[in-house]
């Protein structure tokens, strides 16, 4: 009996019955319209995945730790590090954030460089810090890579450090720089050799990366997974191409390299690309016929999205970092970054720190997410779109080649107007809501303000890809609206609810979301039995917009009539819906403005913040 397979006496349901079964629930609705989902990747995922859509998936029969390492670089755990970004440049109050963060459950700190300008400055900050147990990273080291990589072997020297048991990495990437400037500091060339010379420098140095391709400054752009990953392979294949052409053998160069990518909120899909990404590197590697297959193996460090991250509602942002630190891990990242919850609008602080720590922490110690390798394999859904994205991503990458490789692309601004053009399409998708942003283009803290916590941050001006926030054109609204309101109140937009009591709360919903989002007083009430009463009442409390609220039905007498007498007394006059057959009559009667879902709303609030707040 214990030998038996459960439900062996049911008898299995084939593909063709399944979905007859769907087109019949469907009533001659379209399939791919209702069912198929269409990614921004460029590729369709279905409503549901069976085992036999795993057949074609080679690599499901190789174990973690195996080539091509889609289910990961580790054997027997899926533990990653917990990196604390250090953004103080100050470098004796980086090391006391540091030393803060080792405290709280940090295992390695990512110091931001730009405040190191000689050895005792470097000496400074990694004072404290055991360097044989604590993981570092240099990011944005400003031209002074090869002269900050001297200091920091002669710190290790100094010291009688281990310098093979160091471990962390210098934020290198030449490339990616030019793809931020929109050209390299001084040559193409001369951006090359530095990545050798680094390489050489810390040839005793074997965890300690020297050349970070640096994925998340694409995905901050506004770039798709497909391009984020497609991309970066791209810049990758420029480092071991020139390497391999001057001297190293690829296992000396592709060992001293690593990716950081984004992990953002689209849960399966993050999971996806990390093993997606891994597949693609060993790939990719592999053509340049390395003695070893551990040359095909990279460390890939996980930093949650920045263009998520919302102003309103900013503890939200927390919701959002959990996510992304569950889908990094199950991804199989080496590292994990998680961004402050309150980084789109001040400086971090001790307890923002602690709290993205903390998730992490949770996961490891509370929720055991470090003790299983690759938890999603044999996932019909994660698979397959693990094998969508690879699949996807290296034929980006393949016109990349084909097209003479990524830096002629970069400097002649066709990868920078790629990703804009990938931006402009979430922009739109953001500004009519198809792509919700909790709490900022959907269900608003309407209350809330935020003009006065706003910090101060420098914004580095670029000439290249310019880092983004998705949320920015409506704060930038909802700022408008709180500097109005200082000197005049806020706008206030009343409800007129009337008629079918269903239908008028729903659309009274929808229009204080709508309105909500741009900050504006929302004035509720339980519903009038005639047009003149909520006149009246929408008078009363000097209203600046009147929304009737009913069924479409009522709208060609309820809402005439209303049309009629908010237009006498004064107010701009809106209905919530999209009442067809009525449209005409209620312009007529001077109707302003029809709001549903279809509705740009970001265009439709910009209008009335012209109106209002200036």
């Amino acid at each position: 009996m214990a030998s038996e397979k459960l439900f062996n006496e049911f008898a299995p349901i084939s593909t063709e019955k399944w979905e007859e079964i769907i087109n019949k629930d469907l009533k001659g609705a379209d399939y791919e319209k209702k069912l198929v989902w269409r990614t921004n990747e460029g590729f369709k995922v279905r409503p549901y995945y069976r085992e036999e859509n795993l057949a074609d998936l080679a690599y499901l029969n190789v174990m973690p730790n195996e080539f091509p390492y889609t289910r990961g670089t580790k054997a027997d755990t899926n533990n990653w590090e917990i990196v604390q970004n250090v953004t103080e440049t100050d470098p004796a109050k980086a090391n006391e954030v540091a030393l803060s963060a080792l405290k709280g459950g940090a295992t390695m700190i990512a110091f931001t460089m730009q405040g190191v300008k000689t050895a005792q400055d470097l000496t400074t900050m990694l004072a404290g810090i055991d360097l044989a147990k604590v993981g570092v990273q240099f990011t944005r080291p400003q031209g002074r890579a090869v002269q900050l990589t001297k200091d920091f072997i002669a710190y290790l020297e100094a010291n009688r450090i281990d310098k093979a048991a160091v471990k962390g990495g210098i934020a290198y990437d030449g490339i990616s720089c030019c793809l931020r400037h929109g050209k390299f500091p001084t040559s193409e060339k001369a951006a090359m050799d530095t990545a050798i010379e680094l390489v050489n420098l810390t040839a005793d140095m074997p965890n300690f990366k020297v050349v970070n391709v640096r994925g998340i400054q694409m995905h901050n752009g506004g770039a798709t997974i497909v391009q984020e990953l497609g991309y970066t392979l791209g810049i990758a294949n420029e480092y071991l191409a020139y390497a391999t052409s001057n001297g190293l053998t690829v296992e000396q160069m592709a060992k001293k390299m690593e990716v950081t990518l984004s992990i953002a909120s689209n849960y399966f899909m993050e999971i996806a690309k990390l093993r997606a990404f891994r597949l693609l590197w060993a790939t990719m590697v592999s053509q340049y016929q390395p003695k070893c297959d551990c040359a095909c193996k990279v460390r890939i460090n996980s930093v949650a999205s920045s263009w998520n991250k919302t102003l309103y509602d900013p503890y939200v942002n927390m919701l959002r970092t959990t996510t992304e630190g569950m889908a990094a891990s199950l991804g199989g990242a080496d590292t994990i970054a998680l961004q402050p919850f309150d980084v789109a609008f001040k400086h971090d602080d001790d307890f923002s720190r602690r709290i993205s720590r903390n998730v992490q922490i949770i996961l490891k110690e509370e929720s055991y997410f470090d003790k299983v390798v690759d938890p999603a394999a044999g996932s019909y859904y994660i698979e397959n779109l693990t094998d969508s994205l690879a699949e996807h991503a290296w034929k980006q990458f393949q016109e990349v080649e084909a097209q003479g490789g990524i830096i002629p692309l970069i400097l002649s601004g066709e990868v920078k107007k790629a990703i804009e053009e990938s931006c402009n399409k979430r922009n739109m998708d953001i500004a009519t809501r198809k792509y919700v942003l909790l709490g900022t283009n959907q269900y608003p803290n309407i209350n809330e303000t935020m003009l006065d916590k706003v910090e101060e941050k420098p914004e580095e001006k670029v000439e290249g890809l310019q880092p983004y926030r998705g949320a920015i054109a409506f704060e930038q609204l909802r700022l408008e609206t709180e500097r109005h309101a200082k000197q005049s109140g806020r706008p206030k937009v009343f409800l007129l609810k009337i008629g079918n009591l269903a239908m008028r709360q729903a659309r009274a919903g929808f229009t204080s979301n709508f309105f909500g989002c741009a900050g504006y007083e929302i004035v509720e009430n339980a519903g009038f039995a005639t047009v003149d009463e909520g006149i009246e009442a929408a008078k009363a409390v000097k209203a600046d917009i009147v929304v009737v609220c009913s069924s479409d039905e009522e709208y060609a007498t309820f809402g005439v009539e209303a049309a009629k007498a908010a237009k006498a007394a004064g107010f701009i006059f809106i209905v919530a819906g999209n009442p067809t057959e009525s449209i005409d009559a209620l312009k007529e009667a001077g109707a302003d403005d029809f709001i549903h879902v279809r509705t740009n709303v970001l265009e439709c609030l910009k209008k009335y913040n012209d109106i209002l707040c200036r």
